[in-house]
């Protein structure tokens, strides 16, 4: 999924004994009614927060992840977070520049942003 909007804040890393690091970004989507969204970044990909700055527009790809949590009194609650894994800046002229995290593999800048389930030589009619 992707989100894009504007960045409104860009919080500092935030370190945690265990060695987990996260840090958060908040932009505010460009609709009829603007949502400020928080995106978390987790681990190695808190960098790609170092390339973008508050005011930029950018796109965000995300994944939305769920958590179950009993309370001590058994009571059942649900919560739910975004979680940001790639940021393209958004330029006025609607071309997107990718930042990404450092692919394990040399690949070319065209093939870093293909479909990995696509195929080239496709013979299917649809």
């Amino acid at each position: 999924m992707e989100l894009q909007g504007t960045v409104k804040k860009i919080s500092e890393v935030q370190s945690f004994a265990s060695g987990f690091q996260k840090r958060e970004m908040v932009i505010l989507t460009q609709e009829q009614y603007p949502q400020p969204i928080n995106i978390e970044f987790l681990q190695d990909k808190i960098n790609l927060l170092d390339s973008v700055s508050e005011g930029e527009n950018v796109k965000v790809g995300i994944n939305i992840r769920g958590r179950e949590w009993v309370s001590p009194q058994g009571e059942t609650k649900y919560f739910n977070s975004i979680t940001g894994w790639r940021i393209e800046k958004v330029m006025d002229n609607n071309s997107a520049e990718p930042t990404h995290a450092a692919p394990s593999q040399s690949a070319s800048p065209a093939s870093s942003n293909a479909n990995p389930f696509e195929e080239e030589d496709d013979d299917l009619p649809f």
